[in-house]
């Protein structure tokens, strides 16, 4: 028993569990397409809707990469024949690469915004800050589906979109940081010894702000998985026949009395990587700073 409670407040204290989550996903972006013997696109219509654990008798079709097909379907197929478990690898190499993007331009873009509206103040500070405001006022989806309906469907412009969504969320916060650090010493110290602007945000603001804009990115990063699982299943982000995750789960609504595992397993998936994200962020936040435990 006392082991039993030594483990469990070792799994409370650490995010083990949504690490392991996380390296699984790094590890099935990096490496699974290359080690699944299927095609991600291609199916055998013969064999649509096999269950999980199933292994398919028809081979009279090739969907594999090489010259042997196995037929063994670990997650089950979909309508049209395909391995569900080839396009779910496929799938978080895709939301991974979407997501990373997004969020690394759109802290680098929301810090550098926030930090010349901390700094400056005055003018500028209002001119930005009500510039966020407007922004912060404008609905997420329909801002997604103008730009969809100007530049057209794609990775591409889903990766725009989630820029959009992702810059802001560091702004206020770490504009109040700037506010505060700007009147410390060390600053006043810099600017007396003649350092530009420049200087003093990147050589001595930045650091300060640094631990924050990672709790910020990681806590975010599972709300743009949910915004690009969302786009991609009203159709509004990537297009079939691309394994985004949203995609399969919007593939598989027509046939949830029949074939459930079909949305289920990209459903899981999605839940599973987001509360993920959203544990080690909030450890994360308690351990580099506790002074964000609003964020969310």
């Amino acid at each position: 028993m006392n082991n039993a409670l030594i483990v469990w407040q070792f799994l409370r204290r650490y995010p083990v569990i949504p690490i392991f989550i996380l390296i699984l996903l790094l590890v099935s972006a990096a490496i699974g397409p290359y080690i699944t013997p299927y095609e991600r696109d291609i199916g055998n219509i013969a064999d649509r809707h096999l269950t999980l654990f199933s292994t398919s008798e028809n081979t009279t079709v090739q969907v594999s990469k090489d010259d042997v097909v196995n037929g063994f379907h670990l997650l089950g197929t979909d309508h049209a024949g395909r391995d569900i478990f080839t396009r779910l690898l496929h799938g978080s190499r895709i939301s991974l690469m979407v997501v990373t993007i997004s969020i690394t331009t759109g802290m680098a873009f929301g810090l550098t915004f926030a930090m010349v509206s901390g700094y400056y103040g005055g003018i500028i500070d209002e001119i930005l800050m009500r510039i966020v405001d407007v922004w912060n006022a404008l609905p997420f989806l329909m801002v997604a589906l103008v730009l969809t309906l100007i530049f057209g469907r794609g990775l591409n412009i889903m990766i725009l979109v989630l820029f959009l969504v992702a810059w802001v969320n560091f702004v206020r916060i770490i504009r109040a940081q700037i506010l505060v650090l700007k009147e410390m010493d060390y600053i006043a110290s810099a600017k007396i010894c003649g350092a530009s602007d420049v200087r003093i945000m990147v050589k001595h603001l930045f650091p300060g702000i640094l631990n924050s804009a990672v709790v910020i990115a990681t806590l975010n990063t599972s709300g743009l998985i949910l915004a690009e699982s969302t786009l991609s299943f009203v159709g509004a982000g990537i297009q079939p026949p691309t394994p985004a995750w949203g995609v399969m789960v919007n593939e598989g609504r027509d046939y949830l009395s029949t074939a459930w595992w079909q949305s289920l397993v990209p459903s899981a998936a999605i839940f599973l990587v987001v509360i993920s994200l959203n544990f080690l962020g909030d450890w994360l936040r308690d351990r580099l700073d506790p002074r964000l435990r609003q964020v969310d």
